[in-house]
């Protein structure tokens, strides 16, 4: 029991055990059975009427809270809602060998005897999947909410679309996965070097069956999916399928359209802000929140702008002046707020990044997630907005785990376990007031770097077990670093090739045929500086590395 993770608030372990064997009876009301039979899978529980298992439901408790008491006569698993029961049977999984943590039980086992009383810190308990720059087929993405189930995070935010691709089918506007969804090279020279090619296409999306099924799937797990749909910058893609909404065709003109990006770093391209662009999004995301089902968030994006060809239209300059608008940061406010009061129409609510924030105008409802620092954290909170905390440091796992040349190719370096363990969501210097607008944190995998399933589980795990622990405990608490040690051996069982804590097998290492790491070429603690500098800027829109 001395390996539990995230930690439980409370945890009372008592003399004794009691056996689990295959296919338990569960006894409860059908839908808390449900989660804990779904958490339990591996031992394949029975609904019953009476069984070993009883789980109760009490209204008293808080979503996502439970208890579970271990006895030598049972188990009894009190929770106000199914997320809470699945949960509760999640620890209950960790209570067992870690050959529980497999897809099949050679045999039952005992679990020890005990309580424990437990409840999330936070809400927002999230995961950053970037699938637009490199495509994760279906089973990646639903292997990720498996592995956040276990973990308890609760929320799957999928990047969507960037300049690199698109990944979505849309029926209204079938180009976006005809044209917009491969590209036919991909950039693979260090930063800062002369660019080098693969000259391999790449490409895919997700049909919309696919989002469905990923919903549903997630859903069942206790993890809402966040869709985003980046807009009005990051737009090559999208402007390559359909290049009547590119800013720079206003007015007539018909300029050389943008091809789906074959690098990395920022296009110039950007979508006309103009009410047929709004007319056009807003019926693919119809089409994906009606593929989704119920979806409380989605994400518009709203980062690394370049505003220049809104400047240089006068169709767009007009337009504009006649929204009685005084600059160009604040039509690309009007923008993402015409596009959040829609979605507020269709029950989801925005999420936007923190330049969205400073450009201003957002809806009082909308949430931030304030990529660039504490800073903007701090003053997005202060303003009334609910934050999602997503700093480059700690929490962008793209970032090497080391200084060493002997890392995988990384954007820079470097953010340690222990620099996630380190990290506090909702600071004490906050005032009261501000501490309550932190709805938690989520680490964030942008994908440039990470080709494939095998590099996302590296740069995941084990730092996103870490910030499993801070969003759900509100801290890394004591003996963090034992617990983990102990928890490494269900991440083998699970199958996830995670970065050891000494450093990459010799498989993993980076070195002569592989695209090694450059340490010191960006610096985590520099990048910090300079973006927090770029908050304050009238013209933060614009890309800031």
């Amino acid at each position: 029991m001395t390996d539990l993770l995230p930690r439980p608030a409370v945890f009372a372990p008592a003399d004794g055990s009691f056996p689990l064997p295959p296919g338990i009876p569960v006894s409860g009301p059908a839908e808390l059975v449900d989660g804990v039979r779904l958490a339990l899978a591996v031992l394949d529980p029975r609904p019953a009427e009476a069984g070993a298992v009883v789980v109760e439901r009490d209204a008293s408790l808080d979503a996502e809270a439970y208890t579970l008491e271990v006895t030598a006569t049972g188990v009894r698993i009190t929770a106000g809602d199914r997320a809470g029961a699945f949960y509760a049977g999640q620890t209950l999984r960790q209570l067992l060998p870690h050959a529980a943590f497999r897809t099949v039980a050679q045999a039952g086992w005992t679990v020890p005897c005990g309580r424990v009383e437990d409840a999330p810190r936070f809400s927002w308990r999230g995961v950053h999947l970037d699938v637009a720059r490199h495509f994760m087929p279906k089973r990646e993405v639903l292997r990720m909410v498996n592995l956040m189930a276990a973990h308890k995070l609760n929320r799957l935010h999928l990047h969507l679309v960037d300049d690199q691709g698109w990944r979505v089918e849309s029926r209204v506007a079938p180009r976006l996965h005809e044209v917009a969804s491969h590209r036919p090279r991909t950039i693979t020279s260090h930063y800062k070097d002369d660019p080098v090619y693969d000259e391999v296409p790449h490409g895919g999306y997700y049909t919309l069956d696919d989002l469905a099924e990923i919903a549903a799937y997630a859903r069942a797990r206790a993890v809402t999916v966040v869709p985003e749909i980046d807009v009005p910058g990051h737009a090559s893609a999208i402007l390559a399928a359909y290049p009547s909404l590119d800013a720079r065709a206003t007015g007539g003109r018909q300029p050389e359209p943008f091809p789906v990006l074959d690098r990395w770093g920022i296009s110039p391209a950007i979508l006309s802000p103009l009410p047929p662009t709004i007319d056009f999004l807003t019926s693919v995301i119809d089409e994906i929140l009606g593929a989704l089902g119920e979806t409380p968030y989605v994400h518009l994006g709203g980062d690394e702008c370049v505003l220049d060809d809104w400047a240089a239209s006068a169709e767009i300059v007009a337009f504009r002046e006649e929204l009685g608008l005084e600059s160009l940061s604040d039509l690309h406010a009007w923008f993402l707020r015409r596009l959040a009061d829609l979605l507020a129409e269709r029950g989801s609510r925005a999420v936007v990044w923190d330049e969205a924030f400073v450009s201003g105008m957002l809806r009082p409802d909308t949430i931030v997630m304030p990529w660039r620092g504490p800073g903007v954290a701090r003053r997005a909170a202060e303003a009334g907005h609910d934050v999602v905390q997503t700093p480059v440091f700690p929490l962008y796992f793209d970032y090497a785990e080391a200084s060493s040349e002997e890392e995988p190719l990384a954007i820079g370096d470097a953010i340690t376990v222990s620099d996630v363990a380190a990290f506090v969501p909702a600071p004490e210097s906050w005032t009261a007031e501000q501490r309550e607008h932190v709805l938690g944190a989520q680490f964030q995998l942008w994908s440039e770097r990470l080709p494939d399933g095998r590099a996302v589980d590296y740069r995941a795990w084990p730092r996103g077990c870490a910030l499993a622990e801070v969003t759900w405990s509100g801290s890394a608490g004591s003996g963090f670093g034992e617990r983990l040690e102990g928890h490494l051996g269900r991440l083998d069982a699970l199958g996830v090739e995670y970065r050891p804590p000494a450093g990459p097998r010799p498989w993993q290492l980076g070195g002569t045929g592989r695209r090694r790491h450059r340490p010191g070429v960006v610096k985590v603690d520099e990048a910090m500086r300079r973006l927090e500098e770029m908050t304050h800027l009238a013209d933060s829109t614009r890309p800031s590395m």
